[in-house]
């Protein structure tokens, strides 16, 4: 069931962007050739053409996303400039708004899915507490420790994940010797006792640190809220997590963190981890990666939303179009780049390298 909804969820982040293109384009008069699902040829079957509209719609075989192809956009295609359904023959601020309207789709589809799941589950509270989320191999926490459990007390000291000393800290300062770990499983109180594991690495005075042997994870008590609350929470949710996204994005070229990219499988790997611990986790990941989708097309890069606007920004100001060769050039290398980048990625998330 995991997995099925881990497929429902990719599709939908998808459905929702091209979705936001197509009614736009729709809206603005142009005409749109297909609406795919998935690139390459549609799988034989999956495909269904509008007898309203003349659209193909298609399911495809490379899960890299998706696209909406309206007239005149392929950049080998000859347009009649007196076409009227053409997409370069639209004004300027038509073409605008269908680019901008995938990436803002994926943020008001964020909105909507956080006002419903924070109506009808709740919110998380301000009470965050140390969860397991797994155990390593080769420590002594493997079969006492189990996932989902939550770590209350250290040695009969309370803990949460926002106290001061960390747990790594609590842990090192017993310098090895064994430590009463109480946790809180299936709604009852368990002590086990756990002795701690030499880490590879020291602290930054130079002690050693030693390690319970747990991948942490948090864990907050759902608390019910009014419609109001729910819905100013679900308004500001994508401007907070832009911001969080954006500092991120910042440490990673600072050399603060170090980048972690991940393609369709590791999407799906884990959307299948949090619908598998519970359906408002997938829901949560679900909405993050609507702000990270809407935000990543964002970015003026050739072959994304936001190189076209770029472009598009240029002639709205200008009042003068780009040369369209230089751009066709621009965003074409933009797509062999985008190709080579999502194929090493993929690679990599079945371990290739």
């Amino acid at each position: 069931m995991s997995i099925a909804l881990s497929i429902l969820a990719l599709g939908f982040l998808i459905v929702v962007h091209e979705g936001g293109h197509y009614f736009v384009a729709r809206w603005c008069g142009m005409r749109v050739e297909r609406f795919s699902l998935g690139f390459g040829p549609a799988i034989p079957g999956l495909k269904w053409r509008s007898k309203k509209t003349g659209t193909q719609f298609q399911i495809a075989p490379i899960p890299f996303g998706g696209f909406v192809e309206i007239r005149g956009m392929n950049i080998a295609e000859d347009i009649d400039p007196e076409d009227k359904f053409a997409y370069p023959n639209r004004p300027a601020w038509q073409r605008f708004l269908t680019i901008l309207a995938g990436p803002a789709t994926n943020y008001l589809s964020a909105v909507v899915i956080a006002m419903v799941l924070f109506t009808c589950a709740g919110m998380r509270s301000q009470t965050a507490h140390i969860g397991v989320d797994s155990i390593l191999p080769g420590y002594d926490a493997m079969g006492k420790l189990l996932p989902g459990d939550r770590i209350q007390e250290i040695d009969k000291v309370p803990v949460l994940a926002t106290d001061k000393i960390s747990l790594t800290e609590r842990v090192s300062a017993k310098q090895g010797a064994p430590i009463i770990v109480t946790v809180l499983r299936d709604g009852k109180q368990l002590e086990v006792a756990i002795t701690p594991k030499l880490g590879p690495d020291k602290d930054d005075k130079g002690n050693p640190i030693y390690l319970l042997g747990i991948q942490k994870t948090i864990q907050t008590e759902l608390v019910d809220v009014g419609i109001l609350t729910a819905a100013k929470s679900a308004i500001v949710y994508p401007v907070v997590t832009t911001q969080a996204i954006a500092s991120g994005l910042y440490d990673i070229f600072t050399g603060a963190q170090k980048a972690d990219p991940g393609g369709p499988k590791r999407i799906i790997d884990e959307f299948s981890k949090s619908f598998g611990h519970s359906f408002y986790r997938g829901i949560e990941l679900l909405m993050l990666l609507s702000v990270y989708l809407g935000l990543f097309n964002l970015f003026p890069l050739p072959a994304l939303d936001g190189g076209r606007l770029v472009f598009l920004s240029y002639e709205l100001i200008t009042r003068r179009r780009a040369n369209p060769k230089i751009e066709a050039m621009v965003h074409m290398g933009g797509i062999m780049v985008l190709g080579v980048v999502m194929i090493l990625v993929t690679l990599r998330d079945f371990g290739v390298f």
